[in-house]
């Protein structure tokens, strides 16, 4: 059957197995300074790393250069404390693009959902919450709220906030929503870039009492009234359709802004018609100028 050439392949960002490699053959993208061998972040790290070993494998690329050579993306600090152990091998992700700079800034490290699988596997290899707690330098009690951290969150709000710095009390105010509004409640801090506790408790404060989790409790908050809460409710309402036209409208609009970026930036390379704009219409050519030459229309 002839493969259909609407259908575009999927480049995997990393290979499918880890490795086990010799750290010996891993080159690093920098030194790490003696100074921050004396921080406090050093030294959590290694602790982690002798209490309870390596959780989140270091990232590496193959050398282009010289075959059975690896350049070290991400991880110089675990390297680091593993060859102060005395370590010679250690168990790497191998990235299929060779880049730091543009790996780095793909992956945004160790966000409040990324922190609770951690210490989720690390149970699952038998460290205690004790043992987790004195690694981390955490109250005991800390380790456990962040154990449960997503029980009642629904799936579909966990992955749209997986990679962001969530604080932990703005998922207990997520938590109090039913699963459909919860997926709302997180694609609007998504799109607003706002993840504080406080944004999430407007959420729910313009939530109508037919989507909270518990619906037989009168929602009250400190400081509004019933009137306000209801004034809020038609808002977020009103918010949310906005936001879901917007949504649907976003391609299309996208689309129409690089074609006319193109075509403004060619325009611009006449230099008759600038020479025209400058003289007749020098406020239109000032517009034309700030959209041909933006860096990126990319959301």
């Amino acid at each position: 059957m002839p493969r259909d050439s609407s259908i575009r392949s999927v480049r995997l960002g990393f290979e499918e197995a880890g490795r086990r490699i010799d750290i010996a053959d891993i080159q690093p993208q920098h030194e790490v300074a003696s100074n921050i061998k004396k921080s406090a972040k050093y030294e959590q790290i290694a602790a982690s790393i002798r209490e309870i070993g390596i959780i989140e494998p270091p990232v590496v690329a193959r050398d282009r250069a010289q075959r059975g050579k690896y350049l070290l993306l991400d991880g110089h600090l675990r390297i680091e404390v593993l060859k102060d152990m005395g370590e010679t091998e250690v168990s790497c992700l191998v990235s299929t693009d060779d880049e730091a700079f543009t790996y780095n800034k793909r992956v945004n490290r160790l966000a409040t959902v990324q922190e609770h699988r951690m210490i989720l596997r690390a149970v699952e290899r038998g460290a205690s919450e004790q043992r987790i707690a004195k690694t981390l330098n955490l109250d005991v009690s800390t380790i456990r709220h962040k154990r449960r951290l997503l029980d009642g969150i629904c799936a579909e709000a966990v992955e749209l906030l997986k990679d962001k710095h969530v604080p932990m009390n703005a998922f207990s105010e997520l938590r109090k929503l039913v699963p459909l509004r919860q997926i709302e409640a997180a694609e609007l801090m998504v799109a607003m870039n706002k993840y504080t506790t406080n944004y999430a408790r407007s959420l729910v404060a313009a939530t109508p009492q037919a989507q909270l989790a518990t619906t037989n409790r009168p929602k009250t908050f400190k400081g509004l009234t019933a009137d306000q809460m209801a004034m809020m409710e038609r808002e977020s309402a009103n918010l949310d359709r906005e936001f879901k036209m917007a949504e649907q409208s976003y391609g299309a609009n996208h689309l129409d802004l690089v074609l006319a970026k193109g075509y403004l930036a060619k325009l611009l390379g006449n230099a008759r018609v600038v020479r025209y704009l400058a003289q007749k219409q020098r406020e239109i050519l000032t517009e034309f100028q700030k959209i041909a030459e933006m860096e990126t229309t990319a959301a």
